[in-house]
């Protein structure tokens, strides 16, 4: 079985191949938001927003969306700073897929996600439904987002 580390994009794309569900994930502190893609990959989807209090817990979740939508693959929000230079948020990013790949072995990549949070905002405005809950649903959303951004590439 091979091993994985984290990835450079063409190299995860080649990983994953031409037809394959994706899964994203939007890492927070306190809470970290999934999504996945059709196999085709034209549409990520908000998936979930799994609150943050072990991370062995986080990881058994995990595995499960993975096992449950023959994932193949992991993109991960990479928070750079506007100035594209990489901060102690994106290390702590870094940091994170590491303690992931302990525990999961399939390909994972990082993608920009500047802008991924006011993007989902933005794209949910024309949700008939108050701000406080486009609050609880913003991780997923900005998850499907970076996901989207993800697909798109490829698809490109």
């Amino acid at each position: 079985m091979k091993t994985y580390n984290l990835l450079e994009n063409s190299v995860f794309a080649k990983e994953v191949g031409d037809k394959s569900t994706l899964i994203g994930i939007d890492p927070g502190t306190r809470s970290i938001g999934i999504a996945i893609c059709d196999p085709n990959r034209m549409v990520a989807t908000p998936y979930e927003t799994i609150k943050v209090k072990k991370l062995k817990d986080f990881i058994k979740k995990l595995n499960k969306i993975i096992l449950d939508n023959q994932a193949s693959g992991i993109v991960v929000g990479n928070p750079i700073n506007m100035d594209g230079t990489e901060g102690p948020r994106s290390q702590s990013t870094k940091d994170f897929i590491k303690n992931i790949l302990k525990h999961i072995n399939i390909p994972i990549t990082l993608w920009d996600e500047r802008l991924s949070s006011e993007g989902a905002f933005k794209s949910m405005k024309n949700l008939n439904i108050n701000s406080s809950t486009k609050k609880n649903y913003l991780d997923e959303n900005s998850a499907a987002f970076i996901l989207q951004g993800f697909i798109d590439y490829l698809n490109n």
